[in-house]
């Protein structure tokens, strides 16, 4: 069931709040020790939100599909993400407060090093975003499109946005990131006909880029991938009666979070800063909170084993602050899987914790991959949670007389 199908004739507005707390990337894999890094991360404090709650296993996007970001995200705030192909170049575009217009297209573009035609590092040393916005400058000087205007924006980190402003533009454009490195970067192809024209001005893009950054190494070369439009899509007010608000630090899920309508608070650049967000508009009328944690992703995506344990065992750590708030309902997962020993997302399923004073115990004593397979919450997709969780938190009425 998708829930922002089903939620708009059912959801009631109250004061509850609910807290969905992801650790981007959080399903792991077992290493030579048998065991994968959350279940070898001491948490105390999320052990027990799992005795007192109830687990269970998410396919974001379904069983054996490896979800991107925005649209695991998306399924996570309960929208039909095959329904609502949002692209990464416009979750890119919002996360940073730009505007998309019906004429524009926009590509999530990273920095990269490239070595003897090759990619050698898909995220050039993850450089730092001053320099990302030094080559962003570099690019808007150097690269010019017949009848079309071209402009670069930093993002984080190697991460950058491109918008393309022009007529008749289209988004049937193939990435160019391959997705692995020893390989080149893929040609730029259209994957329809309509997509040959913008095929051929993206392929021109590249080819200055790549003079204009030559001598510019680690960053040396970049990569595009989800060309996109602006999306209109039903705001989470609209569809669950809420009044919601996000806290991230990265501007891709600030992003996602805008499309759907949430309001998108300030905060600092590392973990404990969000919990202190999340504390300081706790009384401001706020009915759900989205608190996102980054990186036990990249750790997980740099094959950093003991990194994502580390960074699961800091939000542990935090867990009390949260508690002390008095959520209604909180609920601890993951939007993919990123485990270390694939350095990518995988189709694995994601842990979840669902706690709160309505949710029923079941029998799991910690949180982890294999407990929670034993979990009350059993093995479920993504885009049907945010039912379950809105019934928890006394936002569902009765269906039917």
């Amino acid at each position: 069931m998708i829930s922002s199908d089903i939620a708009p004739s059912l959801a009631i507005e109250t004061d509850s709040r609910i807290v969905l707390l992801v650790m981007d990337g959080l399903g792991g894999f077992p290493n030579e020790s048998g065991k994968t890094e959350l279940e070898t991360a001491h948490v105390p404090n999320l052990d027990r939100l799992a005795a007192e709650g109830a687990t269970g296993l998410m396919d974001t996007l379904g069983r054996g599909v490896t979800p991107g970001s925005g649209l695991a995200h998306l399924a996570l705030f309960g929208y039909d993400s095959y329904k609502h192909d949002i692209g990464r170049g416009a979750i890119a575009a919002n996360g940073i407060g730009l505007s998309l217009t019906k004429n524009q297209v926009a590509a999530r573009l990273n920095f990269c090093t490239e070595r003897d035609g090759k990619i050698a590092d898909r995220r050039a040393g993850r450089i730092p975003t001053e320099k990302c916005a030094e080559l962003c400058t570099v690019l808007n000087v150097a690269v010019k499109l017949p009848g079309v205007k071209v402009a670069v924006h930093p993002v984080m980190d190697y991460r950058a946005v491109v918008v393309f402003d022009g007529p008749d533009l289209s988004i049937e454009v193939a990435d160019t990131d391959p997705g692995v490195v020893g390989v080149p970067a893929k040609p730029v192809k259209a994957t329809k006909p309509e997509g040959e024209r913008m095929a051929k001005l993206v392929a021109e893009f590249v080819a200055q880029a790549k003079v204009a950054l030559a001598s510019r190494h680690p960053a040396n070369m970049i990569l595009l991938r989800g060309f996109a439009r602006h999306l209109e899509l039903p705001s989470m007010r609209e569809c669950y009666k809420l009044k919601a608000a996000c806290i991230a630090t990265y501007p891709d899920y600030r992003g996602v979070a805008r499309m759907v309508g949430m309001d998108v608070l300030p905060t600092g650049d590392e973990i404990a800063d969000e919990f202190i967000t999340l504390k300081e508009n706790w009384a401001k009328g706020y009915t759900f909170f989205f608190v996102h944690v980054k990186k036990t992703d990249s750790y997980g995506e740099d094959g950093d084993f003991v990194g994502r344990v580390h960074k699961i065992e800091e939000v542990d750590a935090l867990i009390p602050r949260l508690m002390e708030l008095g959520p209604d309902v909180l609920v601890v997962t993951g939007d993919h899987s990123t485990p270390a020993m694939f350095k990518a997302h995988t189709w694995h399923p994601v842990p979840a914790i669902l706690w709160g004073k309505s949710v029923r115990r079941d029998e799991t004593t910690s949180f982890g991959e294999r407990e929670a397979m034993k979990g009350s919450l059993g093995r479920f997709d993504g885009a049907e949670f945010m039912l379950d969780i809105l019934a928890h938190a006394g936002k569902l009425k009765k269906m039917g007389a």
